[in-house]
């Protein structure tokens, strides 16, 4: 096998050996059906990037087709979203389409199964059509109205459509076999009873069509050549291609589409069921679907995720046929390694002390040109301005510590980043011993680049800081991850919002320099030996508001190691 062989993956080996049978490369067409029923998350990134991959890989056309066959769910909120998000990983559909696009063909085809005894009517409750469905080792039971008479099926399906029956009492149901050992195959619904305004088609339907009904037929009209589902459709596979048998015709739509299955993402620390995440957006626990702690691509984007990181962790992740959790942290190295490569490097205090440099003249201010980033080409550099006061963060001052501690302490020195060495002399505190200010002196010769023999000094710390006089105060929301447990809803017995982490979101008053006054929403920068930060929708000309998107620390490199 060759190399090229080896690397694809297993639905793209499905489709070499179709091609290799005798199925023409142009008749290729894929599509990703997404239910307007929420925002998309992470692991719809996955379906994505699956689908849209195969379009580019063979040169073929991928329909964005929304599944729009529940009113009561659906908004046209949730279709905009997905269509800017698709947009936003980089990827274009060749038709815009909609499951509610086939309402009145789905109709008609029904018509047609009835008049071939092949559905009927069932106006028994739901509690007594389950009870007879039997289990997987016991077969099921007809329903008493199983062999209405093809008149009285039509009558009844006809009074469902004209809306004369209530919700939930007659449901129109295909006949196939009670027995089948696939229980997707005992006698399924097609149609139930909506009375719901639909986004599209507003009051003209109180029938709907179901998932399964509409979800082949319409791969068949469109003519895709490969239906990419998620493992828990490879037991609907059956009735994918029993529907499609039903209504395929060679001479009017040559090509039968496959249906064929991969496993779902599913991400550590992380719920990915729309349901819970809409429970999350409705109980107010997150600010909303794109709120950054949100796995939703909404929420990525805002939180500063790019989508070269999630096109990338959509392929280091790869498909597979069996469920299985990948590591968080995958998804952070992703991001991290884009951003180490993109984002320019600034300087940010996110927990302030004061420093003063008692011999720096009080007047006295200049502007130093420090680079954007100084292990790669073509980012520039700024001015940075630079006077007696400064913050430092606390953490990297301590009145003593020991040789392994190569921040500032009394007595010993640091290089501040593009500026001077400096010493600490001496320090106030307050009156709970807390140190308020440093008072160090500085090495007037050592400014970083100037050529002097001082300049070259070798120091073990290199110090981030912003001047006091210049710096601007910036909102900065520290995000960590959602839950504290690595399975939030694997737990039978506890509620997945038992693991809410109570940290989550830490909100702080920051100071950052002053280049930063001018960049826009969703900007993105590494926080000098912070993080990477972006800056948020909330963020206005008179109040800076940044995100941290991930910490530099990567737990994903080092279990690589």
């Amino acid at each position: 096998m060759s190399e090229e062989k080896k690397s694809l993956n297993f639905i793209e080996q499905i489709i070499e050996e179709d091609l290799a049978n005798g199925l023409s490369k142009d008749k290729l067409r894929f599509r990703f059906p997404p239910e307007p029923n929420g925002y998309l998350h992470i692991g719809h990134a996955a379906s994505i990037c699956l689908n849209f991959g195969l379009g580019l890989r063979y040169n073929a056309p991928v329909n964005l087709r929304f599944d729009d066959t529940n009113p009561a769910k659906e908004e046209q909120e949730y279709v905009d979203s997905i269509k800017q998000d698709i947009e936003w990983l980089g990827f274009k559909w060749d038709k815009e389409l909609y499951s509610s696009d086939y309402f009145q063909q789905l109709f008609d085809w029904t018509i047609t199964l009835i008049k071939e005894g092949k559905a009927y009517v069932d106006n028994q409750s739901s509690e007594q059509m389950a009870n007879q469905k039997g289990t997987p080792t016991e077969h099921g039971t007809n329903s008493p109205n199983r062999d209405r008479s093809i008149e009285e099926n039509l009558d009844l399906f006809l009074k469902m459509k004209n809306g004369e029956f209530e919700e939930g009492s007659h449901v129109l149901r295909a006949k196939i076999d009670m027995k089948h050992t696939n229980m997707h195959m005992r006698d399924p619904i097609m149609y139930r009873i909506l009375k719901k305004h639909h986004h599209r088609t507003g009051d003209n339907w109180c029938i709907y069509p179901m998932y399964d009904w509409t979800h082949g037929e319409s791969d068949y009209l469109e003519q895709i050549s490969h239906s990419i589902c998620t493992l828990e459709f490879k037991s609907h596979r059956d009735l994918y291609d029993w529907y499609v048998d039903q209504v395929f015709d060679a001479s009017k739509l040559a090509l039968r589409p496959k249906q064929r299955e991969f496993a779902r993402r599913n991400l550590s620390y992380t719920v990915m069921s729309k349901r819970k995440l809409l429970q999350l957006v409705e109980e107010k626990i997150v600010s909303g679907w794109d709120d950054p702690r949100m796995p939703t691509i909404s929420g990525l984007r805002r939180r500063g995720y790019t989508p070269n990181a999630i096109r990338k962790f959509s392929d280091t992740a790869g498909i597979s046929k069996r469920d299985n959790v990948t590591d968080v942290a995958l998804l952070e190295h992703c991001i991290k390694d884009d951003l180490n490569k993109t984002a320019p490097r600034v300087m940010a205090v996110l927990d302030p002390v004061k420093v003063v440099i008692t011999n720096y003249p009080e007047d006295k201010e200049e502007f130093l040109d420090a680079n954007y980033n100084d292990y790669a080409d073509g980012f520039g550099s700024r001015a940075v301005p630079f006077s007696r006061e400064i913050y430092i963060e606390k953490e990297d001052f301590r009145e003593q510590a020991n040789k392994k501690f190569f921040r500032l302490k009394l007595g010993k020195e640091v290089r501040l980043k593009n500026a001077y060495i400096i010493k600490a002399e001496s320090c106030v505190k307050d009156a709970n011993g807390e140190v308020t200010e440093i008072h160090c002196t500085y090495d007037e010769d050592s400014l970083s680049g100037s050529g002097t023999e001082a300049s070259k000094r070798k120091v073990k710390g290199t110090l981030h800081w912003v001047s006091i006089k210049h710096a601007v105060k910036a909102e900065v929301r520290v995000y960590d991850r959602l839950f504290t447990d690595e399975a939030p809803d694997g737990h039978k017995d506890k509620d997945f919002k038992e693991f809410i982490n109570p940290d989550s979101l830490n909100i702080i008053e920051a100071f950052v320099e002053p280049s930063l006054k001018d960049s826009k929403i969703l900007d993105r920068f590494q926080f000098q030996r912070l993080g990477y930060f972006c800056v948020d929708t909330d963020a206005t000309e008179n109040n800076l508001v940044f995100n941290r998107t991930v910490p530099l620390r990567d737990s994903w490199a080092k279990m690589g190691e």
